[in-house]
């Protein structure tokens, strides 16, 4: 694995070596913590970010390495009109790896065919965001001790929900995987996600706009934001934002072990009434983040 692009990129044997190096970092972080002395990670951030830009650093940090890099395009010599591509070749000369954001689908793709050096997708528009569903794979993987035999509820914003798309295509890999997918009916997940995996792959599916009637059967309920910057229309961004809210009320009929996961931000989809509850994982997957970024940042630096 040169570069990480998309999850499919992945192979499951590689998914398991990171999620156990992961493992061992989070256990033995002093082991881990000059692995990429005299290492460079620069950020590439063309669109904003906090936990994902911040997870990179605090990875490269924790690994003795260093950080270069910027958090929007204004301040960048993208503002001067700079392509992504020489704006990558320039980057490589000064980095050892790259992780970089970009709101158009596929410059991730694009600069990796140009850069010298590793690229990381940190997130190309609607299209994919690899390393939060690596972060998503190893918080199932700690809460659940499994990757099989799961029933996941997929709740929000699955048509604009990168993280939603990598996931599905993710845990299509992984035996008796079921999935509810929970969305009102202007934000239902794209047909080429049902076609081109779910049903290719023979993967149970239910599609509903009522999370109560399905909450009591889920081993997981991803949740999701409902994603302003996505709309044209400021008026059905308002429509929908509050669609879904997960509160005590509707956690009454969830199974004890249920995992609550959210990519973040949170914006109304989940009370914080319910942060205190032991279901809630969102804010142990931000920690999980690091832990698996670090262990990214390893592989694709042939960092034994």
């Amino acid at each position: 694995m040169k570069n990480l692009i998309d999850i499919k990129d992945i192979t499951t044997n590689e998914i398991e070596e990171l999620i156990e190096v992961a493992k061992n970092i989070m256990f033995n972080p002093e082991k881990y913590s000059e692995k990429c002395k005299h290492k460079k990670l620069a950020t590439l951030f063309f669109e904003p970010s906090t936990r994902t830009r911040l997870s990179f650093e605090a990875a490269m940090y924790e690994l003795g390495g260093n950080v270069i890099g910027f958090s929007s395009a204004s301040s960048s010599s993208t503002s001067k009109g700079e392509s992504v591509s020489d704006t990558i070749r320039t980057v490589g000369c000064y980095s050892d790896i790259i992780a970089m954001r970009h709101p158009k689908e596929g410059a991730p793709l694009v600069a990796s065919e140009k850069s010298i050096v590793p690229i990381i997708n940190a997130g190309d528009g609607g299209h994919n965001h690899p390393t939060q569903t690596l972060t998503d794979l190893l918080t199932i993987s700690c809460e659940k001790k499994r990757l099989d035999n799961l029933k996941i509820g997929l709740c929000g914003d699955l048509k604009f929900g990168r993280t939603v798309h990598s996931l599905i295509t993710a845990m299509s890999r992984y035996k008796n995987i079921k999935f509810v997918l929970i969305s009102p009916d202007e934000l239902k997940i794209p047909e080429y996600v049902k076609e081109e995996i779910l049903e290719k792959n023979n993967i149970e599916y239910v599609e509903t706009n009522d999370i109560e009637k399905h909450i009591g059967e889920l081993d997981i309920l991803y949740m999701t934001r409902v994603q302003k910057e996505r709309f044209f229309n400021e008026e059905d961004y308002l429509r929908l934002k509050d669609y879904y809210i997960l509160d005590k009320t509707k956690l009454e009929k969830a199974k004890k072990d249920l995992c609550i996961m959210h990519p973040l931000p949170r914006v109304n989809e989940i009370s914080t009434e319910i942060d205190d509850d032991s279901r809630a994982c969102y804010f142990k997957q931000v920690l999980y983040g690091k832990y698996i970024r670090m262990a990214l940042i390893l592989k694709l630096l042939n960092i034994k």
